[in-house]
């Protein structure tokens, strides 16, 4: 009998011997053994080839190859978009060539061919030593609170041979692939210099990140057009100006590109937002270079106001770093070389003193499942309500205003013909309330762009926030269900099952009092415009009403 498997995600191939598979789909594999992660088999519409072997289940009489997911899903609407679970054989070429990230959909590597590879941006340099640091990065700033002590080199070797502690069969499971099991078992080894260290606090409504005792913030200014290669090659350049160095530095998307995959690597349960997509034509016409700026500075927001993200390494060394191209491509080395991602990031995590409630977290971690279902169902909802509204303006108002302007206007041109001067006064003002009404008409259709637009922004931000949070939840679940499956299994097992806990609820947390202000702030903004948009009408009527009063 044929060996079949379940599509587990949507894969849309976009090279040769590549074919495409969907959800749910029950596909045909001609053989078991991978090729450096894929598989080859044919689909249901009888085409044969490749498709990532992490996209599928095999299925065994009746039973499939990997194990539970705890229940999560991560969220689907009708309408698949970037921020969710659909990927191209672009992604997954990028997925292999990066290495273990958090894995699944929180793995958002733009599509396109936007901005290819140079060589003076990816040559063969040799990595520097570990100890020399990011270059020209600055002094990071340490927390002192101390790491929690990991056992002897002995307790960590029996945790690891323990034969009540099982693996995970699917090695392509989130809670796998993100290191969440390798630590969880006791096989995590790395040095954690103070500055590395990540701590936890306690605070009113839970765990939280410990507050960023430095806060900044980087504007990006309007991209310039800037050729190479004797201008044979072409590209948009971001000037990026962080406020604790208030020295620019000049950036292309391809970089940003390339910053987003070391922290999706290195941050296993922390959501990091979604870049704006690429696009390989149009890159230079105006409404796309000024849509994806605005994207990239709310990316730019939430990096900035992460207390962990903001001072990670990478980061600072993305932001700070010169024009001196032997300290960028050492800091990249050093980046690209990092060893406290997957398994060794958890031993950076400082939690509070006192453990968690496993229940209470359980319950939380439900809790917030079901939130993040629900509101990425609405913001569908809503994208769609303010997309076709936006529509109706830019088109529909427009045309109607215009219309009943333009009628106006007819009967002042009839009334013109009696040559009475006593009515000239009233003729001037219809024809005036005409060109007001087609002003108001033009007015509705540039509003969107001031109310409605970023609100649309700001959705597809969030979009992609809670595509990460699917494998972010995984890792934790899937650190519970290991507890839950080795009760006699005290101690460390049990810290380390805390520090996930304590990770992922006070991202969570942060999450919150993030999405809290963003809306509140996005929403008075909207109602802002709102208003000085309908005053603005009121006074063109109120305009065009005094000229009745002329003349008389």
């Amino acid at each position: 009998m044929a060996l079949k498997a379940r599509v587990l995600y949507d894969f849309h191939s976009e090279n040769p011997g590549e074919i495409s598979i969907a959800e749910n789909e029950m596909v045909t594999l001609f053989s078991e053994e991978e090729l450096e992660g894929w598989l080859e088999g044919e689909n249901s519409k009888g085409e044969a080839g490749l498709f990532p072997a992490s996209y599928v289940e095999i299925i065994r009489d009746h039973i499939t190859s990997s194990t539970s997911n705890n229940g999560y899903s991560s969220p689907k609407t009708k309408a698949q978009s970037p921020a969710h679970t659909s990927y191209t054989s672009s992604d997954t070429q990028s997925q292999r060539g990066f290495g273990a990230g958090s894995g699944g959909s929180s793995f958002h590597t733009s599509q396109g061919s936007d901005d290819d590879w140079d060589d003076d941006w990816d040559d063969s340099s040799p990595a520097p030593d570990a100890a020399q640091g990011f270059g020209t990065t600055p002094p990071m700033y340490p927390v002192t609170t101390s790491l929690p002590g990991r056992g002897s080199a002995q307790q960590q070797q029996q945790a690891k041979s323990s034969a009540t502690v099982g693996r995970n069969l699917n090695r392509f499971s989130t809670f796998v692939k993100s290191g969440g099991e390798a630590f969880l078992l006791g096989e995590a080894s790395a040095f954690v210099k103070d500055g590395d260290k990540i701590c936890v606090v306690m605070g009113k409504h839970g765990p939280e990140w410990q507050e960023d005792p430095y806060p900044f913030t980087c504007t990006i200014d309007d991209p310039t057009k800037q050729t190479k290669f004797k201008g044979m090659k072409s590209y948009m350049s971001y000037g990026l100006t962080p406020t604790h160095t208030n020295v620019q530095v000049n950036r292309r998307y391809k970089h940003f590109d390339w910053l987003y995959a070391r922290l999706v690597e290195r941050f296993p349960v922390i959501s990091v937002p979604h870049l704006p997509e690429k696009q390989a034509t149009g890159r230079f016409e105006e409404d796309f270079i000024s849509k994806r700026r605005k994207g990239l500075i709310w990316w730019m927001n939430h990096m900035t106001s992460h207390p962990v993200l903001a001072h990670c390494d990478v980061f600072q060394h993305f932001l700070t770093c010169g024009p001196n191209e032997k300290a960028w491509k050492m800091g990249k080395r050093m980046a690209e070389r990092d060893e406290l991602v997957g398994a060794n990031f958890f031993l950076t995590i400082s939690p509070p003193a006192v453990p968690l409630d496993l229940q209470d977290v359980e319950s939380k971690i439900e809790g917030f499942k079901s939130f993040t279902k629900k509101m990425d169902e609405n913001i569908v909802v809503v994208n769609t309500a303010i997309n076709e509204f936006a529509r109706k303006q830019i088109t529909g108002f427009k045309k109607e205003y215009q219309k009943v302007g333009q009628s106006f206007k007819f009967l002042a041109q009839a009334f013109e013909l009696d040559q009475q001067t006593f009515s000239a006064g009233l003729n001037k003002a219809i024809a005036y309330t005409g060109d007001a009404y087609e002003v108001i008409g033009e007015y509705f259709a540039e509003q969107p762009r001031q109310d409605l637009d970023p609100i649309s922004d700001l959705l597809d931000l969030y979009r992609g926030h809670l595509a990460n949070f699917p494998d972010i939840i995984h890792v934790q679940k899937g650190a519970l269900t290991k507890v839950k499956d080795c009760p006699k299994q005290e101690g460390e097992l049990h810290d380390r099952c805390n520090i996930i806990s304590c990770a992922t609820l006070a991202e969570i947390q942060h999450f919150h009092r993030t999405r809290v202000r963003d809306f509140r702030s996005q929403m008075q903004h909207h109602l802002r415009q709102q208003i000085s948009f309908f005053q603005k009408i009121t006074t063109k009527l109120e305009d065009a009403l005094q000229r009745y009063d002329e003349d008389q």
